[in-house]
């Protein structure tokens, strides 16, 4: 029997926010294709847990900063289009995959540099470029950005800059897609407890209080504050937002 499910394909989706954004997708009635860097059990065990709620999901292995990987890692996700969902696109892609550094401006070395442009913003970009013939019609882009690209904190000079590039870029996308019917989005999480960055947020009692005492809302963000405004992004519901930044940081430095 062909599938008639809608299918996601989110970077970044062993662990964190994007297993969050994953497992709220899976339970909109939308399969799901996650990738993972190097956590492949990890991987495997939100497949798993996405199976269970009678959604397809299959885990891909992807370095999203290897910009000459992406040409192989889109031959795989056809293979898997077409093998495990019996079709030949999918419908929506989460941009999520990422990394953490804190380095202050003035110790920024050039390799560091290239690391977080390859993964936040070139990797992005042409991965992005790449799926274009895979993505159906009328389909959805969710980038994910930061709050760091609307207030500034210490150490976060060039990842936060590129993040601002990401929103820069999604308008773009949004305008030169429209003909296609695809909405193109960006959501920036707040502060967030998760593995991101050594885990600071999470673990750092002080860090969290700080975090906390710059929030409306008056705690640190939660992975499971994110994955649903993605996952409804992706929905009928959605349809007319277009182009948007949606902050989803409780009120964090307003």
């Amino acid at each position: 029997m062909t599938t008639t499910n809608k299918i996601a394909l989110v970077t970044g989706g062993s662990r964190g926010l994007g297993k969050n954004m994953a497992l709220k997708i899976a339970e909109k009635g939308i399969d799901v294709i996650l990738t993972y860097h190097t956590q492949k059990d990890e991987a495997l065990a939100v497949v798993a847990e996405i199976e269970k709620t009678g959604q397809k999901a299959v885990a891909l292995q992807l370095n999203t900063g290897d910009i000459k990987s992406l040409e192989t890692f889109f031959e795989k996700v056809k293979s898997v289009l077409k093998g495990t969902f019996n079709t030949t696109h999918f419908d929506f892609l989460i941009n999520n995959a990422g990394i953490g550094r804190h380095t202050a401006f003035a110790e920024t070395t050039e390799e560091e540099f290239d690391l977080l442009l390859n993964v936040h913003y070139k990797g992005v970009f042409f991965l992005t470029q790449k799926a274009l013939t895979l993505l159906n019609d009328g389909g959805r882009i969710v980038n994910i950005s930061s709050g760091l690209a609307r207030f500034s904190m210490p150490g976060y000079s060039a990842y936060g800059s590129m993040k601002g590039a990401i929103e820069t870029l999604t308008r773009y996308l949004a305008k030169e897609l429209g003909s296609r019917g695809i909405a193109v989005n960006v959501v920036a999480p707040g502060a967030i407890e998760t593995d991101f960055s050594g885990g600071a947020v999470r673990d750092n009692a002080q860090l969290n209080q700080m975090v906390a005492n710059v929030t409306a809302l008056g705690r640190a963000g939660l992975p499971d504050d994110i994955g649903g405004v993605v996952a409804f992004l992706c929905t009928e519901e959605a349809r007319w937002i277009n182009a948007q930044r949606i902050e989803v940081s409780g009120g964090m430095n307003i």
